[in-house]
């Protein structure tokens, strides 16, 4: 079985082909993908506001310098691993605000697993080459900050 190709991205947004949702943060892996719900894990967004200057500019962001803190957890990766995938792609945001511990990196190699960790316009564009080389990858994403 095959990973399902990233078929768009855009702020806030994204499109995994042969799935009619639309996703904010996703998970796919080899047959299916899913919203990525940041609170199943507690890997949690430091209080922060968001302003939209205009329909066509990013989002400027205030608050907290340390948001997206904890990051990524092996616990959000866990569902994705047990597929079985022999590398996993994570996309840190469009302005990488998505941390993502060495512990994480570290379960991930414990596991014979290979990680890429990019700004989320990068990892996407990584991920799609490598399922289109048919590498059994796996990503999580996060189409925001």
């Amino acid at each position: 079985m095959s990973s399902p190709e990233i078929a768009s991205l855009s702020w806030g947004q994204m499109m995994v082909k042969g799935c009619s949702t639309t996703y904010k943060d996703c998970k796919v892996w080899p047959g299916g993908s899913r919203t990525w719900d940041w609170r199943e894990t507690g890997t949690n967004l430091s209080s922060r506001r968001i302003v939209q200057r205009s329909a066509t500019a990013l989002p400027v962001l205030y608050g907290k310098k340390n948001m997206h803190s904890p990051g990524v957890q092996p616990a959000d990766l866990e569902e994705v691993v047990k597929k079985g995938v022999k590398t996993l792609v994570i996309g840190r945001g469009m302005s990488e605000a998505l941390q993502v511990p060495a512990s994480t990196v570290d379960y991930l190699k414990k596991n014979g697993i290979d990680v890429l960790v990019l700004q989320t316009e990068k990892a996407v564009k990584e991920y799609n080459t490598l399922v289109a080389q048919g590498v059994k990858v796996g990503g999580i994403f996060h189409s925001t900050c």
